[in-house]
């Protein structure tokens, strides 16, 4: 009779036939591809293992990267920032020096068309007094200026020097309030006066007969009477004759031609027989 339970294999049996199985195990592997299958299965299970393991380092990084990018954008944005400024501070002085041609250019070709000989001189300095329409220009005796001198822009009479020091000279614009200086009518030769108003932009001739032939577009220029200023510069434009029945005298605004406050580069036109000393 045969027993009912019989004893299973020993451990060093156990361990004898695992050590047998695993070197079968490798010995397929190297040169069969049978457990191909099964290591993609395996590498597929493990793989979730792999990402966990490793997430806390790849959200070290994360965090790095986002840090140092941030960093480095708000660099760039400050460095462009000031390369912006840069470039509108350029910019504005490039603008500035062209601004600054031209307006040599046209004093230049106001000048080829005097018979005078004149200086170009540049505006250093303005009365701080609204009332006074005084300027300061860097040209004086040394340069050959004196009080009376002439003082033009590109488009016209700004007005004329009342003091030279040796190097520079104050300048009274015809636009002040104290300031008369003799004209004519381009048109017809009429005769008159034009008057400074305390306004930049106006000045006033004030006696005229009601029968004066003068109207508005009329270009005035100066007439040379009393001997301030030669004759046959541009002094302004006529922009309304005011003529009233009831009173004896007309009134005509006239719109400077020189800009009064805008120049920056003028004129003085010299007189007696010095040399002339062209432009700085």
């Amino acid at each position: 009779m045969k027993p009912l339970f019989t004893r299973g294999p020993s451990p060093e049996s156990r361990i004898l036939l695992l050590g047998l199985a695993a070197a079968a195990l490798i010995v397929i592997n190297l040169y069969t591809d049978w457990l191909q299958p099964l290591r993609e299965r395996a590498a597929a299970l493990v793989t979730p293992f792999y990402w966990l393991t490793d997430a806390p380092g790849r959200v070290t990084d994360w965090a790095g990267d986002q840090l140092r990018t941030r960093e480095e954008l708000l660099e760039e944005n400050s460095r462009l920032k000031r390369q912006v400024l840069l470039l509108e501070q350029r910019s504005q002085l490039l603008a500035a020096v062209k601004a600054e041609n031209t307006q040599l250019k046209e004093l230049m070709n106001s000048a080829e068309m005097l018979d005078e000989r004149v200086l170009v001189s540049q505006v250093i300095g303005v009365s701080p007094d609204p009332l006074e329409h005084v300027l300061m220009i860097d040209k004086g005796r040394d340069d050959g200026v004196v009080p009376g001198t002439p003082i033009m822009d590109a488009a016209g009479l700004l007005g004329q020097v009342i003091e030279a020091g040796s190097s520079s000279s104050r300048v009274l614009l015809i636009t002040d309030a104290s300031h008369a200086l003799p004209v004519q009518v381009l048109r017809n030769s009429v005769r008159a006066v034009a008057e400074g108003t305390g306004d930049l932009y106006r000045l006033k001739l004030r006696h005229l007969a009601n029968t004066s032939d003068i109207r508005e577009g009329d270009l005035l220029l100066s007439s040379g009477l009393g001997g301030r200023f030669p004759a046959g510069y541009p002094v302004g434009e006529v922009v309304s004759v005011i003529r009233d029945p009831g009173r004896p005298f007309a009134e005509a605004e006239v719109q400077p031609r020189g800009r009064m406050n805008r120049s920056r580069f003028v004129l003085a036109v010299l007189s007696g027989e010095e040399e002339s000393l062209g432009s700085e």
